[in-house]
């Protein structure tokens, strides 16, 4: 901020002058004083503020009652510079413009606040980035951990979707806080007709403007499983050809990403917290605490659409030679890999995402 010898040249008014007639004395001038009558008059800030969120581009001065305690306010608020009587020390508002370099709330300056500078310095470190979300939400419902984890500044967030049994759910959650939000579904060549049919389905019915379909390359295909047959003799090595491959691709381009997991799920998700760190990169798993029965809920209270095959009895849906019903009681991504000592495909294992990278 200047300090200004009196007397300034250009338009003057007072800080009472109501405020349309401030603005239209603003549309033309390049120099616009602002007269503070007292001291406690708060009303030259809020003009400044004013002028300057609405696009005001001239220098603005104050005059009149200004003391050097009001410095960092006057600037914060958009004035370029104080009108000063002639000899008046400008020492003591120096030292008050200098005194602190954090904010705690924004302003018509370009200073970020204190939680801003937080939080950008945590998004460079994932795991405390994820510690401090953890605490941030550590009584909060879905909707509010989804908008913590897009309130993040710079912080590149996409979804992870199988569009299986229990995707609405999350994708409704994504649409009614972000929904341009991309979402990645993996196309693996090996889905139920039904699930490629909801996928449709739900993406218009929630307004998802983003699915990218996430496939294995063709040179992958032909040298890795030629036959299509691969999850006969192999499912890890179909897994990591279909999905792991494809995800590890497709998550480069983000900070972090949103998935549907929940800890009643399998065994191995009973410690899933609600941002975790899996190769670098963030994590959130915003239902991780939720129930069957929350999920039901939700899903009957918004009216979301199910997927055609929970009808049949398929509790988790994944690819069609590897997913199958559910016995009555059972876990319920028992259906998924029956018969084979496998319980995940890969994609949420950590180590073999950064192997297939």
């Amino acid at each position: 901020m200047l300090l200004l010898e009196p007397t300034v040249a250009g338009i003057r008014l007072p800080v009472s002058t109501p405020q349309d007639e401030v603005e239209a004395a603003a549309g033309g001038a390049e120099t616009l004083v602002l007269e503070f009558a007292a001291f406690r008059d708060g009303r030259g800030f809020s003009l400044a503020s004013i002028l300057r969120e609405r696009g005001y581009r001239g220098r603005l001065v104050a005059a009149g009652h200004v003391l050097p305690d009001q410095a960092r306010h006057l600037a914060r608020s958009g004035f370029d510079a104080v009108e000063r009587p002639v000899g008046d020390d400008p020492a003591p508002w120096a030292r008050m413009l200098d005194a602190f370099d954090v904010v705690y709330q924004p302003a018509t300056d370009e200073t970020r606040p204190a939680w801003r500078r937080r939080a950008a310095a945590a998004a460079s470190n994932p795991e405390r980035l994820a510690a401090l979300l953890n605490a941030q939400t550590r009584d909060a419902d879905a909707v509010d951990i989804l908008r913590a984890a897009f309130a993040v500044p710079g912080l590149k967030l996409g979804v992870l979707s199988s569009f299986g049994a229990e995707a609405a759910v999350l994708l409704d959650l994504v649409a009614r806080t972000r929904p341009q939000t991309p979402v990645i579904f993996l196309e693996t060549g090996q889905h139920f007709l039904q699930t490629l049919q909801y996928r449709k389905q739900l993406s218009d019915r929630l307004g998802l403007t983003d699915v990218r379909l996430v496939t294995p390359t063709a040179d992958e295909r032909t040298s890795i499983d030629p036959g299509d047959d691969l999850w006969r003799t192999d499912p890890d090595a179909c897994c990591d050809l279909r999905k792991v491959r494809p995800m590890a691709r497709a998550a480069a381009g983000f900070d972090g990403l949103i998935t549907g997991r929940k800890r009643y799920q399998a065994a191995t998700r009973l410690t899933l917290e609600v941002f975790e760190v899996l190769d670098g990169q963030l994590r959130v798993n915003p239902l991780a605490g939720w129930s069957a029965e929350d999920i039901e809920d939700y899903a009957a209270a918004r009216d979301l659409p199910r997927h055609p095959l929970v009808e049949q009895g398929y509790a988790s849906i994944g690819c069609w030679p590897c997913t199958s019903v559910v016995a009555p009681g059972a876990d319920a991504r028992s259906g998924r890999w029956s018969g084979v000592d496998k319980v995940e495909c890969g994609i949420h294992l950590g180590a073999r995402l950064a192997s297939a990278a």
